[in-house]
């Protein structure tokens, strides 16, 4: 695949002076930063290319040569140009252009945005908000779309702060490196301290005319659309975060995160237990005794389920699979019947004569001896 001349790749001209180079690579670093684009491939070549970019034409040797033979590496002997550059060399390159020198987590991208000596670019705020969710999505997995109230990029100054462009003066005080150094006499000699600029806090730049909407602060309160994807199985009071969805940050700096707290509805007649469903089934008496199909609700629908004759109170049945997902795997639970048996507070006469007639069967006399095994019994052995 051929490279993109360089000139495209940072937007100026081949008449650009080094100022500008410099000023166009550094709104690319800012722009396609991996910080600022987690997980996003085609910023992370962004970055490298505009980088290489910066690395040849910031130098003189290399621009003129890139000038005359393009990429032709051979002939305008670059010994390989940028192409060979690795993330390490490329935060090489940030001591030059955001100031402080070093890694650029610690001294640009870092800390906040703070760093000790140099430019900075500073961190939005992160958002929390709630997310109600029915037992059937936390089952299957949702994707939701909230209305967020935030703070967003200014739409008239596109997030800088300044009224035009013309409002931009480099920083008197630090001469637009970003930090200034103080040299202080001690009894062990002289030490030299680099801080930000209080002048300009770290950006270089001074804004002489602010922007009527924002104020100057880059920013206004805005309401953003964002989609949510809730894996299967999250539980209540489980953090979810997505990056960069928070608060924008003023300047062109990183957006905070967005937390989504988990909230779960309560089903009608469904109880989790952690990924097990619980549903209490209540039959009459008859249906225990000579057996019966009953329907019982799920997750997933209705399911028809078989109660044996002489089921006594307290069984439980199990639906296997039929309980809640583990938040990324394959497992699942299980849904757990628990019987019971209902017993009418009135009956009619008729229906009193009909008991008392069989209460005196040798049947309906409870026999402990060959009775089931209790109810915590047949809990320890469902689980054991």
């Amino acid at each position: 695949m051929s490279k993109r001349d360089y000139y495209d790749v940072l937007g100026v001209s081949r008449q650009a002076d080094a100022a500008e180079i410099k000023s166009a690579y550094r709104k690319a670093a800012i722009k396609f930063h991996p910080d600022k684009n987690p997980g996003d491939t085609v910023a992370e070549e962004n970055f490298k290319e505009a980088a290489e970019a910066y690395e040849i034409l910031s130098n003189p040797e290399k621009k003129a040569r890139y000038d005359q033979f393009g990429h032709n590496a051979n002939a305008g002997g670059f010994g390989g140009g940028g192409g060979s550059m690795n993330m390490d060399d490329i935060f090489s390159q940030f001591g030059d252009i955001f100031g402080g020198g070093g890694n650029p987590f610690e001294s640009f991208f870092g800390g906040g945005g703070r760093s000790s000596g140099g430019r900075r670019v500073q961190k939005g705020t992160n958002l929390r908000i709630k997310v109600k969710l029915t037992l059937e999505e936390i089952a299957k997995g949702v994707e939701k779309k909230v209305k967020v109230n935030k703070q967003i990029v200014c739409h008239t100054c596109d997030g800088s702060g300044a009224k035009d462009k013309s409002s931009f003066h480099t920083c008197k005080t630090c001469g637009g490196a970003g930090s200034v150094r103080r040299v202080t006499n001690t009894i062990l000699g002289q030490m030299q301290t680099t801080s930000t600029c209080p002048t300009c806090n770290g950006e270089g730049v001074e804004i002489t005319a602010k922007c009527t909407t924002c104020k100057g602060d880059g920013l206004e309160r805005g309401e953003e659309t964002i989609s949510i994807n809730i894996p299967a199985g999250v539980s209540e009071g489980m953090q979810l975060s997505m990056s960069g969805k928070g608060n924008a940050a003023p300047r062109g700096g990183i957006a905070g995160d967005l937390i989504i707290l988990i909230e779960e509805v309560p089903h009608e007649s469904l109880k989790r237990d952690g990924l097990n469903i619980i549903y209490d089934l209540y039959i009459n008496f008859a249906d225990a005794a000579l057996g019966t199909s009953v329907e019982v609700p799920t997750i997933d629908g209705k399911a028809k389920i078989k109660i044996d004759a002489g089921t006594q109170g307290g069984k439980i049945l199990r639906l296997k699979g039929k309980g809640i997902p583990e938040v990324n795997s394959y497992h699942k639970g299980d849904q757990l019947i628990y019987v019971n048996i209902w017993t009418p507070k009135a009956v009619s006469s008729e229906e009193r004569d009909i008991l008392e007639k069989l209460k005196d069967s040798a049947n309906f006399k409870p026999q402990p001896g060959k009775s089931e095994k209790s109810f915590f019994e047949r809990i320890k052995e469902y689980f054991d």
